[in-house]
């Protein structure tokens, strides 16, 4: 079995109780996970202004560190303030070369990690996600002229990307990920990649992608670039753990509530149980709210699992109508 790290970033504000979140539920339900969690933190810089994004609450650290995080500063020399998720590409540099497994911050461990076993030599990343780019123009160009533009760009044989059970000009058919999770042997390498690619789309996207938006889907428009560069592609039947029994990319705590499973949202309550966690994070206001008064279970309330509407807007606006709404 491989020995992997697990790398999120952390920073001043809401992050930061996220990290917390994060790094004990992996205590709760992976203690014998013999890998290294890291936490990467930008320094203040230039792309940063006059805003500090680093840790630097005393008691945050404390409680970090006693969880078994490791958090590692780094300087932004990319992108910084104005795209605050590339992070998640600038800070590949700055951690060990070794296995890794990035995860979004707001994700919970909900099974036992250590499990997990991928090819870490077959890159890949994380297919809960819905058609959010590109968006077609009328008269415009197509997913095969957009999708391909950028393969042929970096050298790439877009063919081999494609999901051939899936129809011609429907956005299945491309490879396209959430970047809540990926993974490789290498963070270096793969960041390097992710860095190139994603600099040199946001500097000159080029003229099928003239209409098309890369704020915020810039991240998730170079992962399956870098992906099928270093040989990956989709996920295998041994990857089913991600986004499953092992973890839960919950993104927004209203949102988690109404649709996650009964055994995800016990596994986020045992974690935020621990009287230390519970301390830092009361002092977040959404999670003080949703964890700790009960208004995570007025909006369980509101929704049956088995039959949720199809549209997230749909089940945002019915929470926003019972007044239940955090973010």
């Amino acid at each position: 079995m491989t020995v992997f790290n697990i790398l999120c970033i952390g920073q001043a504000g809401r992050l930061q109780y996220e990290a917390i979140l994060l790094a004990a539920s992996l205590r709760a339900h992976a203690p014998g996970f013999q890998g290294r969690l890291l936490i990467a933190t930008p320094r203040p810089g230039l792309l940063w202004g006059k805003e500090n994004p680093q840790i630097t609450d005393p008691a945050t650290l404390d409680l970090l560190a006693d969880l078994g995080a490791e958090v590692i500063p780094f300087d932004s020399r990319a992108f910084g303030a104005r795209y605050p998720h590339g992070n998640k590409i600038e800070a590949l540099a700055h951690i060990p070369d070794a296995p890794f497994l990035f995860l979004d911050t707001d994700t919970i461990i909900t099974g036992d990690i250590s499990t997990l076993a991928p090819d870490f030599t077959r890159p890949s990343a994380s297919m809960k996600r819905e058609g959010t780019w590109p968006q077609i123009e009328l008269y415009g160009p197509d997913y095969s002229d957009i999708w391909g533009s950028l393969y042929r760009r970096f050298g790439l044989d877009f063919e081999s990307s494609l999901d051939l059970s899936q129809p011609d000009e429907y956005w299945q058919r491309y490879l396209y990920f959430n970047a809540g999770w990926f993974f490789h042997e290498s963070p270096h390498r793969f960041g390097a990649l992710f860095l190139k690619y994603a600099t040199e789309i946001a500097r000159d996207p080029g003229p099928a992608l003239v209409c098309q938006a890369l704020d915020p889907w810039l991240d998730q428009v170079a992962l399956p670039l870098v992906i099928h560069a270093l040989g990956g592609g989709r996920p295998g039947p041994d990857l089913a753990g991600l986004d499953g029994p092992l973890t839960c990319h919950w993104r927004i705590l209203p949102l988690f509530f109404a649709r996650e499973s009964d055994a995800a949202v016990a596994a986020m309550q045992t974690a935020a149980a621990d009287p230390k966690v519970k301390a830092i994070l009361m002092q977040y206001p959404p999670f003080k709210k949703m964890l700790y008064k009960g208004q995570g279970q007025d909006v369980r309330a509101l929704f049956d699992r088995a039959n949720l509407p199809r549209k997230e807007q749909a089940i945002r606006n019915a929470i926003k109508r019972a007044g239940l709404w955090v973010r």
